[in-house]
């Protein structure tokens, strides 16, 4: 199954109004992110869905992230992101043209 690490850098330009004072991480890098881990099994394909995705907890820069993808019955993929023991993001994206 499909895994990576990632740590937030600070100077990631998601952050710059995102929000002044205390920078958190916006929803849609952690999911370019999963896309990103995506791309590398199933080539580069623009057009991915959102079918599901909750975000249970903020991430700051510096933190470093566990990304994992498996293939669901469907065809699409379900994510799981994790923060040490914190679950960060979890959800279920879909391939183009599947």
């Amino acid at each position: 199954m499909p895994h990576a690490e990632w740590t937030v850098p600070a100077d990631h330009p998601a952050l710059a109004g995102h929000f002044p004072g205390r920078p958190i991480v916006p929803g849609v890098v952690l999911l370019d992110r999963v896309i990103l881990l995506l791309q590398g099994v199933q080539g580069r394909q623009p057009g991915w869905q959102v079918v599901r995705a909750k975000f249970l907890r903020p991430v700051v820069p510096g933190e470093t992230l566990e990304l994992h993808c498996e293939p669901t019955a469907t065809g699409a993929w379900a994510f799981h992101i994790r923060c040490g023991t914190d679950a960060v993001a979890a959800g279920v994206l879909q391939a183009p043209g599947a």
